[in-house]
């Protein structure tokens, strides 16, 4: 009978105390850091989430509020998945990541936004929150999965489609008797120029064309003393 050689295994060198020590350290240093990247996660798409909605009510207002989402999210993408990163990443890796974190920060905005007024807005938000599940799960997997056209073609990219067309068709369905229903419409608190500026005319026309009133006569001031009446009763 022969024997066969057994297999050789090589456990990985355990860290030193020091070592582990050290990658405490560092972790407890970069700590405020990561905080301060999610926050800028946060504060990002709640700026886009915003501006998405109401974007058709002030297209140049709510245009400088994506922005500067979009800038404090890519800021947060910066710090936490390039500078704080645990290896160094290439210029492609870099480039990718601020592409596809774009992508994602508009997604997430859609999506919360869209659901945040949907009562208000419905037939615009009816798509925005299927457009924002679509481009929020690809924008995703093509950040941090290292294969993502499988994981994005896959079992679970399907479920989503199901998702987002179900969400699609109920939600199309549910807007018109949302817009019957009323709730406050963000057109509504625009107030009246007309009626203000009637207001402001009546009160213009008050203090420079004053009404004149009528000068009062002395007879009339002064009914007992008409001609061919006497104060006393004389015959």
């Amino acid at each position: 009978m022969s024997s066969s050689p057994s297999l050789a295994t090589t456990t990985p060198p355990q860290p030193t105390r020091s070592q582990r020590r050290s990658n405490s350290k560092r972790e407890g240093a970069s700590l405020p850091w990561r905080y301060l990247g999610y926050v800028g996660y946060y504060v990002g798409a709640g700026l886009i989430s915003g501006a998405v909605v109401h974007h058709p009510m002030a297209p140049a207002r709510y245009s400088m509020i994506a922005a500067s989402g979009l800038f404090v999210f890519l800021l947060a993408t910066v710090l936490n998945d390039i500078i704080l990163a645990s290896e160094r990443q290439p210029l492609s890796r870099i480039l990718r990541v601020l592409g596809t974190s774009t992508m994602l920060s508009f997604g997430l905005g859609m999506l919360s936004g869209g659901m945040q007024h949907f009562a208000d807005l419905p037939e615009r938000c009816a798509v925005l929150i299927p457009l924002g599940i679509v481009l929020s799960f690809v924008a995703y997997f093509l950040k941090e999965a290292k294969r993502p056209w499988r994981r994005i073609f896959s079992l679970m990219g399907l479920a989503i489609v199901a998702v987002t067309a179900l969400t699609f068709l109920g939600l199309r369905h549910i807007a018109p008797t949302m817009a019957e229903s009323g709730g406050h419409s963000h057109s509504d608190v625009v107030p009246e120029k007309g009626s203000d500026e009637g207001k402001e005319g009546g009160h213009g026309s008050d203090s420079t064309n004053p009404t004149s009133q009528p000068t009062a006569s002395p007879n009339a001031t002064h009914p007992s003393k008409e001609p061919g009446h006497d104060d006393g009763h004389q015959h």
